[in-house]
This record gives C-alpha cells, structure tokens and sequence, in this order.
C-alpha cells in the first residue's frame, strides 16, 4: 500500500496546509487569542492523525510481511516432507532389491551345498563298495589257495586203511582237516553238493560220461574233485561225471 503524505491528508480534508496557515497566522497578528489556540489544536490533531495513519501502514506491511514468510515456512515444509516420503521410498525399494539379492545367493548356496552333500554321500557309497569288492576279491584269492589244502587232506584221510584210522597220526590229521573246514565255512565257503542232483552248468564242470544203473541219464554219478561257493558265488565248480 502507498503511504499517503501529510499534504495529500490534508488535501482530501480541505484543510489548508501549515505553512499557509503558519504565514496567515504571521501575517494576522493581530487574530484573538481563542482563534490562535483553535488554529494550533488543529493542527496538533492533523499531526497526531498523520502519524496513526504511518503506524497503521507500517503495521499492514509487517503483517503482509509475516504472511509471505509463514507461506514461505510451510512451502518449504510441504517440500521437505515431499522430499522425505521420496528418500522414504527410495530406499524402501533399494532394500527389497537387496534383500532380493540375498534370498537369491542364499538359495544357490543352499543349493550347491545339497549337491556337494548328495556327490559326498555317492562317493561314500562307491567307496565302500570297492572297499568290500576288494576285500571279497583278497578273501577269495586266498580261499582258492587253500582248497588244494583240503583237497589233499581230504585223499590223505580218505588213502588211511581203516585198521590205522585211530592211530595219533590219522586222529591228528582228522582234527586239521576238521578245523580247516569249520574256518571255512566260517568264511562262507560251502561245498556244492554233486552226485546224485541233476547236471547243473553253472555249478558241475562235466569232464566224462559214464554208464549207470543206480541214476538216471543227465545225474552226475560220480564227483571226481569237489566244488565250492564262495557265499552265492562259485569259487570252484565241481568236476563230475554224468550219466549218459
């Protein structure tokens, strides 16, 4: 708002302005002394009327004043919560992309770690089995050296006359053998049964033919060197003779 001078006041009063009236009352000394205090209580009042009027404008600019910087305050305060929520937000996102991220190499860790545990467990597994293959191949080896053992034991007992049979020396003999056979069979090593049962290719090893009433045609008759399993597997096939 413009500020009004004190000439334009009084030009909208239609008051005459102080310096006229001052040089009117100079120049009519010789005014009555009531007039002279009427003319200075005027002027006293336009005075006092020009200065309310400048507080009253100072006091409109302050209050605009006030007004502009309170809209200021809250613009600025609507512009940082703006830019709060926004910060708020992106980092709201930028965390569910690393939790994302850390879901993600957790379960390809988890995964590697079952693979590498299911490879272990398969590589356990076929290690114990060799293990017991090579075992089972050593036992073998030595089991198939020690049946001629028992193969001579049993021609030295069997070549005994039977007036000598309970001599120290066949009596010794006959505990070897005995002892031989059970740690044999302790092993799992168990003789195939031959003469008499139907010819069997996969445990009879047919060297001869040979004719006889007591078995029918196809029946070994004869068992020339005995056959031995080694648990289900043969170790030794028997050599037999069939009937023809």
């Amino acid at each position: 708002m413009a500020e009004k001078t004190v000439e334009e006041m009084l030009r909208e009063e239609n008051i005459p302005d102080t310096d006229t009236t001052s040089a009117e009352a100079e120049a009519g000394q010789g005014q009555d002394p009531e007039t002279a205090a009427e003319d200075k209580d005027t002027e006293e009042n336009i005075a006092a009327e020009a200065a309310s009027a400048e507080e009253a404008d100072a006091e409109a600019e302050d209050a605009e004043t006030d007004a502009d910087v309170g809209a200021e305050d809250a613009g600025e305060d609507t512009d940082e919560a703006s830019g709060e929520e926004k910060k708020g937000f992106f980092k709201r996102k930028k965390g569910d992309k690393e939790k994302k991220a850390l879901k993600e190499k957790i379960d390809s860790l988890e995964d590697r770690v079952k693979r590498q545990m299911a490879e272990f467990d398969n590589f356990r597994k076929r290690t114990d089995k060799e293990k017991q293959q090579m075992f089972s191949m050593g036992e073998r080896n030595v089991i198939e050296k020690m049946l001629p053992i028992v193969d001579n034991f049993e021609r030295g007992l069997a070549a005994v006359p039977e007036e000598e049979k309970t001599s120290a020396l066949a009596s010794g003999m006959e505990m070897v053998y005995r002892q031989l056979v059970k740690q044999l069979e302790d092993l799992g090593v168990t003789p195939i049964e031959a003469v008499g049962q139907e010819f069997d290719p996969n445990l009879h090893n047919a060297v001869m033919q040979v004719e006889s009433e007591e078995y029918p045609s196809g029946t070994v008759a004869q068992e020339l060197q005995k056959g031995y399993k080694y648990h289900d597997a043969v170790i030794r096939y028997s050599m037999v003779a069939v009937v023809q």
